[in-house]
């Protein structure tokens, strides 16, 4: 079972890539600046507990007692009076520690409460996983929040029992306002999506109209009509796609209309040596050599039918990209091989009128035939002892290959229509043919599936110059 989907149209397509793009640009923006101030934030604490440490080390050895003018002679003082002298952040908290690792420890502590959440004098079980710990920095996380500490320990020499300073810091305030930073822009990117969709379906739609003309277009179309164009406006990607398609549909004009010439006139061709093979069929009677002749004018035209679909299935072949297969071929040697097999086509005489002695790549096969088709092109329209020369030359970056005759030429309202399918010319060159008209059609193939060209010239002191012209590159 065939499950079928619904189609989506480009523009809804186009929308959604657009849609998705954009969604993942704008959540990657506000991750990464929700990222960076977290950064800042822990960046911004560290720098502060290291401060805070820094100083009170200092203080240790250069603090001096009010009461005494001399040292501290206890920990306990000292932590008093260093924080009596301390400002703390709002988020801050400045304690002295005193007594052994083990014990419960005594707090000192400044005169203020925090602006939110439990601070650390009030937690007896972080003051003593602090006062235990022996590292000088640390997390805590609390159920309260996290808690980020540093300290530093005072030895007993300074008298009576063992401190130790610290300095707590409660980073939730500071992480809320990133966290609110990272969704204030979550919400302008939903907001800009919204715009971008109202956007972005509008300029789509403006953007895909010729496309639809385009579809509209194909959608009208028929064997019978093929007039109708895209009106082609601006100078974008869309323009040139309107002007590629009204030259798609040139061509195909064309060739329908090749193709019903063709047909008419194939039509033409067969329609008459079939209606002479019945006609003699049905006037043939029981005399035996009236029999043979009947047989012999039937054989004649089924030959020449044979001939035409045997050509029109060449000519046909002709659009394939493997109809002909160059390789390197010495032309001096080609031209040659064709003066020899062309002798025999008819009383004439024959010249090889010179050769280009150079390699080239050509379809040495399809080449013989049109040469030859040409030199029995001549025949057809020269007499007993006239002269036929055949030859090649190098002109500049490309070759020709000639068959010259010396007969009656050709008249210039003939020129145009010659290498036609089935067309003879308006007048003839002399000598009647039993052709279909195809055989210059075939040479025209042959030459431009060699990328070249087959022209007409006048011959000097008249006739034909048939030349096949192709490009050396090839």
């Amino acid at each position: 079972m065939t499950v079928s989907f619904p189609r989506i149209s480009a523009r809804v397509r186009i929308l959604l890539w657009l849609l998705v793009v954009m969604a993942v640009a704008l959540g990657a923006v506000a991750v990464t600046v929700r990222s960076i101030l977290q950064r800042d934030v822990d960046h911004r604490i560290s720098q502060l507990l290291t401060q805070e440490t820094g100083e009170f080390a200092n203080f240790v050895p250069q603090g001096v007692d009010p009461d005494t003018g001399g040292r501290f002679d206890t920990a306990d003082k000292l932590l008093r009076i260093y924080l009596q002298r301390q400002y703390a952040d709002p988020d801050e908290e400045l304690l002295g520690m005193t007594g052994r690792p083990g014990d419960k420890p005594g707090v000192i502590r400044q005169r203020r409460e925090l602006p939110q959440g439990i601070a650390l004098w009030q937690d007896d079980a972080s003051l003593a996983r602090i006062h235990t710990s022996k590292d000088s920095f640390g997390t805590l996380d609390r159920p309260q929040g996290e808690l980020r500490w540093a300290k530093v320990e005072i030895g007993p020499s300074t008298g009576g029992q063992p401190g130790a300073f610290v300095v707590a810091f409660h980073p939730e305030r500071e992480r809320a306002v990133a966290d609110k930073t990272f969704w204030t822009l979550l919400a302008l990117s939903g907001v800009a999506l919204l715009m971008t969709t109202g956007i972005g379906w509008a300029v789509a739609g403006r953007i895909l109209a010729p496309v639809r003309i385009v579809r509209t277009t194909a959608a009208e179309l028929t064997e019978q009509d093929l007039t109708r164009r895209i009106p082609v406006e601006g100078r974008d990607d869309i323009a040139a796609l309107a002007e590629t398609f009204n030259a798609m549909l040139d061509r195909l004009e064309r060739a329908f209309a090749a193709q019903r010439v063709f047909v008419d006139d194939a039509g033409h061709e067969l329609r008459t040596p079939i209606t002479i093979v019945r006609g003699h069929l049905e006037l043939m009677g029981d005399d035996p050599a009236d029999r043979e002749e009947t047989v012999r004018l039937v054989t004649d035209e089924l030959d020449r039918m044979s001939r035409i679909v045997e050509d029109l299935l060449l000519l046909a072949g002709a659009e394939r990209p493997d109809f002909v297969r160059p390789e390197p071929v010495q032309l001096a040697e080609l031209t040659a091989d064709v003066y020899v097999k062309v002798r025999t086509l008819g009383d004439r005489e024959w010249q090889l009128d010179g050769v280009a002695d150079l390699e080239v790549r050509l379809d040495e096969q399809r080449m013989t035939q049109a040469m030859v088709q040409l030199a029995q092109n001549a025949v057809q329209h020269t007499v007993p002892g006239q002269r036929i020369r055949i030859g090649s030359r190098a002109e500049g970056d490309r070759v020709e290959l000639y068959v010259a005759d010396h007969g009656p030429g050709i008249p210039p309202e003939d020129a145009e229509v010659i290498f036609e399918r089935f067309r003879r010319g308006t007048s003839r060159r002399g000598t009647r043919t039993s052709g279909a008209g195809l055989g210059l059609a075939i040479v025209k193939a042959i030459a431009e599936g060699h990328h070249g060209r087959v022209e007409l010239r006048r011959t000097e002191g008249g006739g034909a110059t048939f030349v096949l012209t192709l490009e050396t590159a090839s």
